[in-house]
């Protein structure tokens, strides 16, 4: 009985992968929505031991300024998971709607979407996220600009190329037929059959874009002290090498987080994927 939750998702929603990620995920974001609840201490209280060993009465330990760790930690996940999920949406935003009209239209607008696409490929990601945000000055909002410049143009290559390949099948040229104009075209008859793969990029982007923002708050171009933010944590935590768990918790809630949404987005792309969802069953069937 206890399983009868489970048997009644979709096969690829049932492997462990994808069950673990569900939960991190959820895990999470109560975490965001009920740090004040959770939190032991304030994240900001310098009235603790300092440098003090994980145990009874702080489990994370505290830091060199005598902050609880757990607490930081648990705050931390308001200010990444929001940040990284508001930046996967606007990467989706400009991206997608770029790429869509560069594939769709063609001519001088693909030329000029791609051309601007390929010269934010030319450079390192990290590198140019890093001279971005040095330009706009050290700060959360200009790191998340910083990645967004950095972020859209995978969405527009794939929603081109994805566009590109519909655009001339026979429902849309029906459509055009019966007087649509092109933007209706592609609102209505393009644009929801190219949703799906730009969900799973998007849900894979989420870990990523948590991983860039870390790093570039771990260099000091992102959050500012004494801000809770899981990057400058673990850079702390390089200053007190010793004192292991100032780094290492923090470090690990970003690992989670990537790794929660990788799952999230690989098992959504075989849900959407017929092809693979029938390979699951077959697997399946093979073992019972």
């Amino acid at each position: 009985m206890r399983f009868s939750v489970l048997k009644r998702l979709p096969s690829a929603w049932r492997r462990p992968l994808a069950i673990t990620g569900g939960l991190v995920t959820v895990f999470w974001l109560v975490v965001v929505l009920a740090a004040p609840l959770l939190a032991p201490h304030d994240p900001l209280a310098q009235d603790l031991p300092r440098l003090a060993s994980p145990g009874a009465g702080h489990w994370f330990g505290t830091d060199e300024l005598g902050r609880d760790v757990l607490s930081r930690v648990l705050y931390g996940a308001r200010i990444s998971i929001p940040l990284a999920l508001l930046l996967v949406v606007l990467s989706l935003l400009v991206g997608g709607t770029l790429g869509a009209c560069a594939g769709f239209f063609g001519r001088w607008v693909d030329e000029t979407v791609m051309r601007v696409a390929d010269l934010v490929f030319a450079f390192p990601t990290v590198i140019l996220a890093m001279v971005v945000a040095a330009a706009l000055g050290a700060s959360l909002q200009n790191a998340v600009l910083a990645v967004l410049v950095v972020s859209w143009p995978s969405y527009s290559r794939v929603t081109r190329g994805l566009v590109m390949g519909i655009r001339s099948r026979e429902f849309v040229l029906s459509g055009r037929l019966l007087g649509f104009s092109p933007w209706r075209s592609l609102r209505i008859d393009v644009l929801p059959n190219v949703l799906g793969p730009l969900l799973v990029l998007a849900t894979l982007d989420i870990g990523t874009a948590t991983l860039l923002l870390s790093g570039l708050s771990f260099l000091g171009l992102g959050a500012k002290p004494p801000a809770p933010e899981w990057g400058s944590m673990v850079a702390a935590g390089t200053q007190q090498f010793d004192k292991w768990w100032i780094g290492v918790f923090p470090g690990l809630a970003i690992l989670t987080v990537v790794l929660a949404f990788n799952f999230l987005g690989d098992t959504l792309r075989d849900a959407l994927d017929p092809t693979a969802a029938r390979t699951i069953g077959a697997e399946k069937e093979r073992v019972a």
